[in-house]
């Protein structure tokens, strides 16, 4: 899906204040590079929009112009085989977040009086459940991994395995210091959003996984004389952090899904992250316990994955029940 609105490759230069307002949520809120590159976007493309269609900037923006931003910025999203309303509010509703968080920091540094956001309603989005894998199609997943025999197979597998076990966002997991494995390789000191560290542990099968991964892991560091690669988990010769990226972890899931034969749609970092919280929620685990290591500030969060295993049981019901099937009670 391409992303709507997207500013222009060339980087266009935004009004100082939009500086000011990023490097408040780095030093003082703590968010991360992504959290900060998807604000730029955000007001990138907003402070376009105002500039060709009224010729202002974007601190002497009016409650109409931002409604009308909104609105032409849903009318020009085009999704090929997705709901375009459900793409179209979900965008608008993030927009509109990022605008208010811009003026809400504009007016406590009393650089404007009123805040133009705050008689805008968010649209109201409809509830998606995310997507998850059954237990049977992570434990597939992870034997297709293994059968290369290489280094890469046994490196895949360790993914895996620490990410189903751990619950970790992909970028923690592939952001991983050496230093955060303890020496008994049974937790994790993950630095989370925000900065918050937290303790995770990690499942025997992911233990082995990681033990046999260290008897492969210097085969991923190339010429490292700054000692760049060699101090992260899964080190790359390739990347400029000098870690395994995302974006190739992600790539590799999806060569994976082919291999195991599931759709590969189905198959990505956050899904496992969502099928780790779901199975440890239908086996008995308590919410707090599963907030805590997913690193959710707010149980209400967490409580997605209830919903998910309630659908869950419901189709199970209707697939299986006789009376279900029948439509008779008798």
């Amino acid at each position: 899906m391409a992303r709507p609105g997207r500013p222009p490759k060339d980087k266009p230069k935004l009004h100082p204040l939009v500086d000011s307002f990023l490097d408040m949520l780095t030093t003082e809120r703590g968010a991360a590079m992504n959290t900060r590159q998807a604000y730029w976007r955000d007001l990138a493309d907003f402070s376009l929009y105002l500039r060709e269609t009224f010729s202002k900037e974007i601190v002497d923006v009016t409650t109409e112009q931002i409604k009308s931003y909104l609105e032409d910025l849903g009318n020009k999203i085009h999704v090929k085989g997705q709901n375009k309303s459900q793409i179209a509010t979900r965008t608008v509703a993030r927009r509109l977040s990022a605008l208010r968080q811009f003026y809400r920091y504009l007016v406590s540094e009393n650089i404007r009086k009123e805040d133009p956001t705050t008689t805008i309603e968010s649209p109201k989005q409809i509830r998606t459940l995310p997507k998850t894998l059954s237990e049977s199609e992570v434990t597939t997943l992870i034997k297709t991994a293994g059968q290369g025999g290489g280094a890469d197979s046994v490196r895949l597998v360790c993914l895996l395995e620490m990410l189903y076990a751990t619950g970790l966002r992909v970028s923690e997991l592939v952001g991983l210091a050496m230093s955060a494995i303890g020496e008994d390789m049974q937790f994790l000191m993950v630095a989370g959003k925000g900065g918050r560290e937290r303790m995770v542990p990690i499942s025997v099968p992911a233990q082995k996984a990681l033990k046999a991964y260290q008897d492969v892991r210097k085969q991923f560091i190339g010429h490292d004389d700054k000692n760049v690669q060699a101090q992260w988990l899964f080190p790359s010769r390739t990347s400029e952090s000098g870690h395994l990226t995302r974006q190739r972890f992600a790539q590799l899931l999806k060569d994976l899904a082919d291999r195991a034969q599931i759709d590969a749609d189905r198959v990505s970092p956050h899904i496992l992250r969502h099928a780790f919280a779901t199975h440890l929620l239908s086996n008995g685990a308590d919410l707090r316990s599963v907030q805590k290591m997913l690193g959710h500030a707010d149980i209400a969060t967490t409580q997605i994955y209830t919903h998910i295993i309630n659908d869950m049981a419901k189709k199970a019901v209707e697939d299986n029940h006789p009376m279900a099937k029948t439509g008779s009670d008798k």
